[in-house]
């Protein structure tokens, strides 16, 4: 269950775009950004508000790749292992994120919630290969030390 102020929020990005069933995606797109995940709930809530059948609701937001319904940690972490950028050795930056964040197949989000590393297959910067983005900023032509750098960096910023 949730605590009464993720439907205050919600209530608050249903008044911006109005309770007309076309609303639904950039309603929960808006929670979504907001949360950094959509949580289940919120979408039950959003369907109810909507007048929205919640199997519709639910079959519109799993249809869609970029909605989660799990928690992701403060910085989202997309290693690019498309063509271009697994020849130029991305698996070795994988391999440094595992390292830097403890994380493996199987674990994408660090226990502190500072970490959620995805793997994706193309970022569309295939000039800048390898690449990985932390929050949609590109960090190009990466190699292991870059990610231990970039990593100390992320780390050393929640220090202060």
């Amino acid at each position: 269950m949730l605590e009464q102020s993720y439907y205050d929020k919600a209530d608050e990005i249903i008044r911006q775009h109005g309770t007309v069933q076309r609303f639904l995606i950039p309603i929960i797109q808006d929670i979504q950004n907001y949360y950094r995940y959509l949580p289940p709930e919120l979408l039950s809530y959003v369907a109810k508000r909507l007048g929205i059948n919640e199997a519709k609701a639910y079959s519109v937001a799993t249809f869609y790749e970029n909605f989660s319904f799990e928690a992701k940690g403060k910085y989202v972490v997309r290693v690019c292992d498309g063509t271009a950028c697994h020849v130029r050795k991305s698996t070795a930056i994988l391999d440094q994120i595992y390292k830097e964040t403890g994380l493996g197949r199987g674990k994408s989000t660090t226990d502190d919630m500072l970490f959620t590393l995805e793997t994706v297959s193309c970022l569309g910067a295939c000039g800048l290969a390898p690449v990985l983005t932390v929050n949609d900023v590109v960090h190009p032509a990466m190699t292991p030390e870059k990610v231990h750098e970039l990593f100390e960096e992320l780390k050393g910023a929640e220090k202060e």
